[in-house]
């Protein structure tokens, strides 16, 4: 989990830096991580990279809000296209984030973070 919040960090020094398609990515990873440390706790296997995937897959044991998961399939839109340039159509990541994208993908990795979070405390 401390991984997960420091990429969150990360992700909030991008977007007051401008740099929205790493703020982007961090908050996917961020997120991702957060997932992954519950797993971890409960010392069961976690892989792959898709944060809703991994929210789905806790969701059998552990209720899952719907927002979080539609949130979670935003994020994962990022998790490629945002370090790639060929992976857009035409120009680089950088040019392709915007200031709102990385906010609400903030947001989002915010409230899986807080949500994993919560479980955790929850977990012996």
């Amino acid at each position: 989990m401390d991984q997960a919040e420091g990429d969150l960090r990360h992700a909030q020094s991008d977007l007051e830096h401008g740099f929205y398609d790493w703020a982007c990515f961090s908050s996917q990873q961020a997120a991702e991580k957060a997932a992954k440390a519950v797993f971890q706790k409960l010392g069961a296997e976690a892989w792959g990279h898709s944060v809703a995937d991994l929210l789905k897959e806790l969701s059998r044991t552990q209720p899952v809000p719907e927002d979080l998961l539609n949130g979670a399939y935003e994020l994962d839109k990022a998790y490629i296209p945002a370090r790639y340039p060929n992976a857009h159509p035409t120009g680089s990541p950088r040019e392709r984030y915007i200031q709102e994208e990385a906010r609400r993908l903030i947001r989002h990795a915010e409230n899986i973070v807080k949500f994993c979070a919560s479980l955790l405390s929850k977990i012996s």
